[in-house]
C-alpha cells in the first residue's frame, strides 16, 4: 500500500470529494468507529488533550470540540473537569453516537468552514482533532474558531502535515490574534493503520 493510501472506512473518507460526501461516510461508519480506531491506536484524542489541559485552566468552560465525531473526547474533557462542553460535526450517525454517551451539554450538526451559529467569543477552548486532514477542513476552518475564542483562550489542533505545508501553518503565522504557543514534532497517529501521512499538534493562543 503506497503511503497516504487506506481501505476500508478510511479510504472512503480521503476519497471523498465534497462536505455531503464525507458526511455519508462517517454516517456509515459511525458503529464501529470506536472500535477500529482503537485497534489503530489512534492518538489524536490523546494528544489534543494533553495540550489542552496543559494550556487551559483547570475546569475551564465553555468549551467546544470542533469535529467531536462519536465523542471519543467528551468523557475525558469532563474527567479533567472542562464543562460546559458542546460539540460539533457534519455527520449525523456520529453525532448519534455522541448523544448516547450524554458527555456533551449541547451537540450541534454543522460542517467547519462554514459560519457558524455562536457569538463572537463564545468559547474559553476550542479543541479539534483529527478534522484537519486530508479531504476534510482546511485553512477556511481558522477564522471562524477564532473568531468564537475568547481572548486568552486556546484553539488546541491537529493537522495533517502536508495540509500545514500546503498553507494552514502559513494562514495560522499570519493572523494576528493568534500566537502559536506550542507545536509538536510529527508524529503518526494511527500506528496501526499502513499508510498514514504523519500529522502535527499545536496550541494557538487568542489575543
Amino acid at each position: 500500500m503506497a503511503l497516504g493510501e487506506h481501505e476500508g472506512h478510511l479510504g472512503r473518507v480521503y476519497d471523498a470529494k465534497a462536505p455531503d460526501q464525507v458526511a455519508a461516510v462517517y454516517d456509515g461508519w459511525a458503529e464501529t468507529y470506536d472500535a477500529e480506531m482503537a485497534r489503530a491506536g489512534y492518538r489524536h484524542p490523546a494528544v489534543g488533550l494533553a495540550l489542552l489541559a496543559r494550556h487551559a485552566p483547570h475546569g475551564a468552560g465553555p468549551v467546544l470540540d470542533a469535529g467531536c465525531g462519536t465523542g471519543l473526547l467528551g468523557d475525558w474533557l469532563g474527567i479533567l473537569g472542562f464543562a460546559p462542553v458542546e460539540g460539533l460535526d457534519i455527520s449525523d450517525g456520529m453525532l448519534a453516537i455522541a448523544r448516547r454517551k450524554g458527555s456533551y451539554a449541547r451537540l450541534h450538526h454543522l460542517a467547519l468552514g462554514t459560519a457558524l451559529p455562536f457569538a463572537d467569543g463564545a468559547f474559553t477552548a476550542v479543541i479539534s482533532t483529527g478534522v484537519f486532514t486530508t479531504g476534510h477542513v482546511g485553512a477556511e476552518g481558522l477564522p471562524e474558531l477564532a473568531r468564537i475564542t475568547r481572548p486568552g483562550g486556546v484553539i488546541v489542533l491537529t493537522v495533517k502535515t502536508t495540509l500545514w505545508e500546503q498553507g494552514l501553518g502559513s494562514a495560522l503565522a499570519a493572523d494576528p490574534g493568534l500566537e502559536i504557543v506550542e507545536q509538536t514534532a510529527p508524529y503518526v497517529s494511527m500506528p496501526g493503520e499502513a499508510g498514514t501521512v504523519p500529522s502535527l499538534a499545536m496550541v494557538a493562543l487568542r489575543h
